[in-house]
């Protein structure tokens, strides 16, 4: 059985997150076989391709942020006292800071080369306004014809529309390579 040294320097890709759960028991790489979860093709295949992925980890994030921006507000409202608007812009500002970052280094990797620059923030936070104002239309717009909970719910899954498509192609758009001089 090889050591833990070994074990580290040999193959931990191999491995996941279940490295240091091998290192700490004594179980050696080449003892351990991956469990492979399997899915019906179909859904594998769809799983698999980059926009969905993308659309998964963008919708991760944003529940993320959903609790940041929620944590804040609460704090910032109720702890500290701070009027109802401006505790919401704080809120937001921290949630879309937040969001920016980690859609940088997680959603976009491939995009952005995982550097945050203060153009793509500038452009991610227009974008949220974007999104602030299309969720607030819905369900100004959708609480006369149903109830103000049905209406919410929507008007999340239309920022939700509005926000991936503008970090998708306005924020995080591929950048293309610099053409040649003449």
């Amino acid at each position: 059985m090889p050591t833990s040294a070994a074990v580290s320097r040999t193959a931990p890709e191999k491995a996941g997150l279940a490295l240091p759960i091998l290192l700490s028991s004594g179980i050696g790489l080449d003892q351990f076989t991956p469990m492979k979860l399997s899915l019906p093709h179909p859904i594998e295949r769809w799983l698999s391709q980059p926009m969905v992925s993308k659309i998964i980890s963008f919708g991760m994030i944003g529940v993320g942020n959903t609790v940041i921006d929620l944590a804040i507000f609460t704090l910032a409202y109720s702890a500290a006292g701070v009027p109802l608007v401006p505790a919401n812009v704080l809120a937001w500002l921290v949630a879309v800071s937040c969001s920016y970052v980690m859609n940088t280094m997680i959603t976009f990797r491939a995009e952005s080369g995982r550097v945050l620059r203060r153009k793509d923030f500038l452009s991610f936070f227009a974008s949220g306004i974007f999104g602030v104002i299309a969720t607030t239309t819905t369900l100004v717009v959708l609480s006369h014809f149903m109830p103000v909970i049905f209406a919410k719910l929507i008007s999340i899954l239309a920022g939700f529309v509005v926000n991936f498509t503008m970090s998708h192609f306005v924020v995080f758009k591929p950048k293309l390579p610099a053409e040649p001089p003449l």
